[in-house]
């Protein structure tokens, strides 16, 4: 349906102006819509160094062999959240938070992070069916734990807890919190948990979807949804990224515990991944990577939640 903006056309200038910006990065990365280069991003010299397993060995995962066999690992990541998985148009590097704990953990596995890691991107609707398919060795992309996914795909962790919120723009007065979403078009992403929260508890709202959330966001930004809807984490990164027209709102409305997606069967690299999770808590690897990453967008380090070594089925 038309969608007609309530600026006039001088006060949209420098809306559609930053809409272009971003749409040309989307275009330059290909595959998946990509944002616009962070203001300030994870910078490399801050990011801690690994170290990697020597003589590591696990004969019993199917996937770990395949992996050693092949000289890398293949992990599936994000590549448009802000300061949790972002891929540079540019150069084609990845970073943010969740990048990092790709990597500290294929550092335990015995692979090398910065010789032997493929990162490939994999669209929230994607994940089970890559896990399934052994397109990925295992997957670190803001991915909610459930009960439901844990029919289809096992987890390692959580890592880090979040909460559904809303970003809208700087001028939104009406939109409070999820209670006033009625009528309202919020976008976020296909297949995702935030989605599919706000289908079941919010069926007044009008939804529009799409693979990534970073074409969410330039909807935004171009008046043709009212909010975005996803983690707190991303959200904030979005509004880190253009503090001047974007902004969180409310509070948290969920638990979202993010885990590594393994193979489902694959018990031994689920177990091995959460002592390598541990470890990394530990030693501050997870603090210092919080800190260089997604402590960027102001919000300290929180402690990371306790690791469910739930049983094999």
């Amino acid at each position: 349906m038309p969608v007609v903006s309530r600026l006039p056309v001088a006060s949209r200038l420098p809306v559609l102006a930053l809409l272009l910006v971003l749409l040309a990065a989307a275009t330059a990365t290909g595959c998946g819509q990509e944002g616009s280069p962070p203001v300030k991003g994870p910078q490399p010299e801050d990011l801690p160094e690994y170290r990697v397993a020597t003589d590591f060995r696990l004969p019993d995962s199917r996937t770990w062999e395949q992996a050693k066999k092949r000289g890398r690992l293949v992990i599936g990541v994000k590549e448009d959240q802000p300061y949790l998985g972002e891929k540079d148009p540019a150069t084609g590097r990845y970073s943010g938070f969740d990048i990092e704990i790709a990597r500290m953990l294929a550092a335990s596995l015995g692979f090398d992070p910065d010789k032997q890691i493929e990162f490939r991107t994999v669209a929230s609707a994607n994940r089970e069916t890559a896990l399934q398919n052994g397109q990925i060795d295992y997957y670190v992309g803001t991915y909610t734990i459930n009960d439901k996914r844990k029919k289809q795909v096992g987890f390692a962790g959580p890592y880090y807890m979040a909460g559904q919120s809303l970003l809208v723009r700087k001028d939104e007065k009406d939109i409070k919190g999820p209670q006033d979403l009625a009528g309202k078009r919020v976008c976020s992403a296909t297949g995702s948990t935030p989605y599919q929260r706000l289908q079941s508890e919010y069926p007044e709202t009008e939804l529009v979807s799409y693979d990534t959330y970073s074409v969410c966001v330039d909807n935004l930004l171009s008046y043709q949804v009212d909010a975005v809807s996803t983690d707190d984490t991303i959200l904030l990164g979005y509004a880190a990224k253009v503090p001047d027209e974007l902004k969180v709102v409310g509070e948290p409305f969920s638990k979202e515990p993010y885990g590594v997606g393994v193979p489902r069967n694959d018990t031994a690299l689920r177990f091995a991944l959460d002592d390598a999770l541990a470890a990394h808590e530990k030693n501050g690897d997870w603090k210092k990577a919080y800190d260089a990453t997604l402590g960027l967008s102001g919000n300290p380090a929180p402690q990371p939640p306790p690791i469910d070594r739930y049983p094999a089925s």
